[in-house]
């Protein structure tokens, strides 16, 4: 008998005795009763991870806690391992005119023969999405530069305004943006607010004071008993302002005083990166609201799609970016960003400068960024040196060997805890948007992300990063291998549950 039976007999002799325990306590009918619905539970349980697991790794390993831990293991599935959902829109995945297009272009849509085109003939067929061109987008940095940037969008706004976003504090700044609202609101604008049911976590009580103050504001898939929803993934991690389908927001900053740095702030402050956006993108991106609105059970009314219209005609804006929007989540757009990212780093012929706050690469990038310093490119990983989750830093440093054994450059940023998501490659192409490096953003979360190519803006975000890494420290694999066995240890069980973190 191999290991793997010897551990199934063990847990299903653990099991039976379990339930014959319980017959024993309770009496022989209950107890059959009980062992016969646990085992139904288990049996099912282990039945739909088997067929909808596509990692055989994941897939035996819900199956053993399923049939193993009589009711909490299917109970567990249920809460974590059901990770899929159907979105109430579905879009077809057939490219658009557009993106037709543009697979036919040899230069890519205007881009020039080389490897930013073969990314932008990648990104068109992952995501059916084109590439607008004609762009301007602003970096912001931090709340300083972010929040009044977004507040004057608000207090300008005549038609709409529509909000997503992870996290709204009940803080002094998040009661800035509710009187914002409130004042648009005031002068006729339509204003939509979607929130996330985890996020609200955070900081209770401002969607009461929203709806209390005559918002329609929603939340996005909240954990509740009744009626009964008990997942806990699939959350909305998306930050997004559309004002008027004219300027939008985004990127990775929440609404709350914490995204504050300068006095007085809070006491562990967070470093983050968003960015305006204005041009033939918005549309793109007040569509993904509309595809969230709708989700949330918001009325896709004729309102609504009388915005349709081309978004540069109604702004005028013209820009030397070419932005393609990608949205990703645990439905049909499952795995496009996961999948833009590796092309993105398979394209590289210079450099690859990654910034994010979790770092925790499938097998597949991790082989992708290997591959890529072997080639002779600069890659390079800035992350913080000290993570708001220690957990994950922890199961993080267990694989920043493989990387350094192979040349990657990894760095550490010092203090504040910098939440930012920037992927630039060869200073011609930009990734940014709302996703980490973790199987929970690329995987479980509702994500959203903005291809550019612009070398101008390539320059000016490798610029942003080559000044934060020269005033970061090297990680070196002599540290990683001077951890002691303790530190081993912890590191390397948090990494264990790294599809979890």
């Amino acid at each position: 008998m191999n290991d793997a039976s010897d551990a199934m007999t063990l847990i299903w002799g653990w099991g039976w005795g379990w339930g014959w325990g319980w017959g024993w306590g309770w009496g022989w009918g209950w107890g059959w009763v009980l062992l016969v619905v646990q085992t139904l539970l288990g049996l099912g349980a282990a039945w739909h991870a088997l067929l909808n697991k596509r990692d055989s790794r994941s897939a035996l390993g819900w199956m053993v806690v399923a049939l193993g831990l009589p009711i909490a293991g299917p109970l567990a599935y249920l809460l974590f391992g059901i990770n899929r959902v159907r979105a109430r829109a579905r879009r077809s995945n057939r490219p658009s005119p557009a993106v037709s297009a543009e697979l036919r272009s040899p230069g890519g849509a205007g881009l020039p023969v080389s490897g930013l085109s073969d990314l932008a003939r990648a990104g068109a067929i992952i995501s059916g999405m084109p590439l607008r061109p004609g762009n301007r987008i602003t970096a912001l940095r931090n709340g300083e530069q972010a929040y009044p940037a977004m507040l004057e969008a608000i207090a300008a706004a005549a038609v709409s305004v529509d909000l997503s976003t992870y996290i709204f504090e009940n803080n002094a700044t998040g009661h800035r943006f509710v009187e914002a609202l409130a004042a648009a609101q005031q002068r006729g604008v339509r204003v939509r607010v979607v929130l996330d049911g985890m996020g609200e976590w955070y900081s209770p009580g401002i969607r009461r004071r929203l709806r209390r103050d005559g918002f329609d504001a929603r939340s996005f898939n909240p954990p509740r008993l009744l009626p009964p929803n008990l997942a806990v993934n699939l959350r909305n991690h998306r930050k997004l302002l559309v004002v008027d389908r004219a300027v939008a927001f985004a990127g990775g900053i929440n609404i709350g005083d914490r995204h504050l740095l300068a006095p007085p702030c809070i006491k562990h402050p967070v470093a983050d990166l968003h960015f305006q956006l204005g041009g033939p993108v918005v549309g793109d991106l007040q569509r993904v609201f509309n595809d969230t609105w709708r989700q949330v059970g918001g009325d896709g009314s004729a309102t609504v799609d009388a915005m349709d219209i081309p978004a540069d005609e109604a702004t005028g804006v013209t820009g030397s970016s070419q932005c393609r929007v990608i949205a990703d989540g645990p439905d049909e757009n499952l795995d496009q960003l996961a999948l833009v990212l590796q092309s993105a780093v398979s394209a590289a012929r210079h450099s690859v400068r990654i910034m994010t706050p979790y770092f925790l690469p499938s097998r597949e990038l991790i082989a992708g960024l290997q591959s890529a310093a072997l080639r002779g490119v600069a890659v390079t990983i800035l992350l913080p040196e000290r993570s708001n989750l220690p957990y994950v830093h922890w199961a993080t440093r267990n694989l920043l060997w493989e990387l350094l054994h192979r040349e990657v450059r990894v760095f550490y940023q010092p203090p504040p805890f910098n939440h930012s998501k920037l992927v630039v490659v060869d200073e011609g192409y930009v990734l940014l948007g709302s996703a980490n490096i973790d199987p929970r953003s690329l995987r479980l979360n509702y994500e959203l992300g903005v291809e550019v190519f612009d070398p101008a803006f390539g320059a000016e975000m490798s610029g942003l990063f080559d000044a934060l890494v020269e005033r970061s420290r090297p990680v070196t694999g002599a540290e990683m291998a001077g951890r002691s066995l303790a530190v081993r240890t912890r590191d390397a069980l948090c990494w264990l549950f790294s599809p979890y973190l």
